[in-house]
């Protein structure tokens, strides 16, 4: 079969038109490996975390302006961050109360004893040269039937460099949320 010079060209451009790459990411564990206090005993269940509609997409959002924001289509999460969020949150307060018995969403059980958190992520940006900014309100819940301890952190992790650097800052900045929680379950564990 002979192609005409212009399907011959099309032919060709077609070939050479391919998709942009597309990149994922996740969040990393952070917190130090050295236990803030160690309660190797201890079971801590994180639960699903409230998301804001703006943040819970597949798509990276870095923020442009105060007033404007850009969804990176090629940039991606690897998981939603409804589940990435208390993951990681999980593993950090293992690291940092020296327990393994940490589960998250959506298998995030303490029926018998430990704590329960609960995340409400009121803020989760990122900013081209400059960094991450998250906003989280927490719960934490002593089991069976303790105390309700609430709190709220907000963290600023600096990054410059490429969206890579952006999600690494965003997860030191969870870790400074974990940092938080650790502390007031040390306090209800003492009481």
């Amino acid at each position: 079969m002979k192609l005409t010079p212009l399907a011959f060209a099309l032919s060709l451009a077609a070939c050479a038109a391919s998709p942009p790459a597309e990149h994922d990411f996740t969040l990393s564990v952070e917190a130090p490996a050295e236990p803030l206090h160690a309660m190797p005993n201890v079971a801590i269940a994180v639960g699903a975390a409230r998301v804001p509609e703006m943040y819970d997409r597949p798509q990276l959002l870095v923020r442009a302006s105060d007033n404007r924001v850009r969804l990176l289509e090629q940039e991606r999460w690897a998981e939603p961050l409804k589940s990435a969020i208390p993951r990681v949150v999980a593993a950090d307060l293992g690291r940092l109360l020296g327990t393994a018995r940490t589960t998250s969403y959506p298998a995030a059980e303490a029926r018998d004893t430990g704590f329960r958190v609960t995340l409400d992520v009121q803020r989760f940006d990122a900013t081209p040269g400059q960094g991450a900014d998250v906003d989280v309100g927490w719960h934490v819940h002593r089991l069976p039937g303790g105390p309700l301890r609430d709190g709220r952190t907000t963290a600023h992790e600096a990054a410059s460099g490429d969206y890579e650097a952006l999600v690494a800052a965003q997860s030191r900045a969870l870790a400074t949320v974990s940092r938080d929680i650790a502390q007031a379950i040390v306090q209800m564990q003492e009481r």
